[in-house]
């Protein structure tokens, strides 16, 4: 009897008080599962398990956070897109011509690689977020062709195809080198995917992220409660480029090198079908995908160097045929029934 009288006086209070429950219903979306730690304590796991592992673990890292960037636009805003790799390389540069010409600090670097993928970001979206369809399709791929050819062009300042040289990233807060077995940049690229997730999580799980869903699903519906669909899409493209350029800073820094393979078509379709693997739209797809295409990868590549590809594609006519949705949405359709 208690329990019913609280559970009345609840109700009374939203109803006295719409306002209130909105609040306690985004306090309940929001609130923290006890499974969105196992990502995190995998990775601790993966540093004494696997030691000598440790440099493609932190490039694991980095890429979870390019992939994180375009599920948000892709997964969450509907914005088809394969042009994610304009603001990766442009964030790349960005921190890889600041540490060659004399600014090595990680941090700054990495702030200045988000601004100005950002930047990228939103102006293109100013332009290619009015079509939609197949015309936004190839003006993202443009934009990121256009911004590769601007840096084979510009040979003298990038280094063209020989890629950037001469960079010397300083150690984390003065302290922590980045050395050979790769210590420094694993726990460098955990903590910044850390912060990163947590801003994506609270983004998807406000009003803005709703709203986002609500895009994709009917923008028709979307513009007619008056809903700003423009304005919320290209502030979504915008916080993707910066998510997308601070993981390209990841690379440049923590792999010394930047190419002009950072800006290709192919680590676009790439990460899209890290996505695919791991489940679109779901926020936890990344984490799942990205270290599931890449030590695969590094697996099939050491079998059949030549080959590698061939099997890559056969995981993903599986994945496609006996998981749609990916892995989670398998995990989805099978936790019911294991339940």
């Amino acid at each position: 009897m208690a329990a019913a009288r609280s559970v009345r006086a609840r109700l009374a209070r939203g109803a006295a008080s719409p306002g209130l429950a909105a609040t306690e219903a985004f306090s309940r979306r929001h609130r923290f599962r006890t499974y969105e730690a196992l990502p995190w304590l995998a990775a601790v796991a993966c540093y004494f398990l696997f030691p000598s592992y440790l440099p493609l673990a932190a490039q694991i890292l980095a890429t979870i956070l390019f992939a994180l960037s375009a599920d948000l636009v892709l997964g969450y805003a509907g914005i088809v897109t394969l042009g994610q790799a304009a603001f990766f390389g442009a964030g790349a540069y960005i921190a890889g011509l600041l540490a060659a010409h004399g600014w090595g600090e990680p941090i700054t670097g990495l702030l200045a690689a988000a601004i100005g993928a950002a930047a990228v970001g939103f102006l293109s979206g100013l332009v290619i977020l009015r079509s939609t369809g197949l015309a936004l399709l190839m003006q993202t791929l443009v934009v990121a062709a256009l911004l590769g050819e601007a840096a084979n062009k510009a040979s003298a300042i990038t280094g063209g195809d020989d890629g950037l040289q001469g960079m010397q990233v300083w150690p984390v807060f003065g302290h922590f080198e980045f050395g050979l077995y790769g210590r420094t940049a694993f726990f460098y690229c955990l903590a910044v995917l850390f912060l990163c997730w947590l801003a994506v999580r609270r983004i998807v799980h406000s009003a803005f992220g709703r709203s986002l869903t609500g895009i994709r699903e009917n923008v028709g519906r979307m513009h007619a409660i008056g809903a700003p669909v423009a304005a919320r899409r290209l502030t979504a493209y915008t916080i993707s480029a910066a998510l997308a350029g601070i993981s390209g800073g990841l690379v440049a820094q923590t792999t010394g090198f930047v190419g002009l393979d950072s800006l290709n078509l192919e680590r676009s379709g790439t990460v899209l079908i890290m996505l695919i693997i791991g489940g679109v739209g779901r926020l936890y797809g990344a984490f799942i995908g990205v270290p599931l295409y890449m030590i695969a990868q590094d697996r099939f590549s050491s079998i059949e160097p030549v080959y590698w590809y061939f099997w890559i594609g056969l995981l993903m006519v599986v994945l496609v045929t006996f998981a749609r949705g990916g892995v989670l949405g398998l995990v989805e359709r099978l936790w019911p029934r294991g339940r």
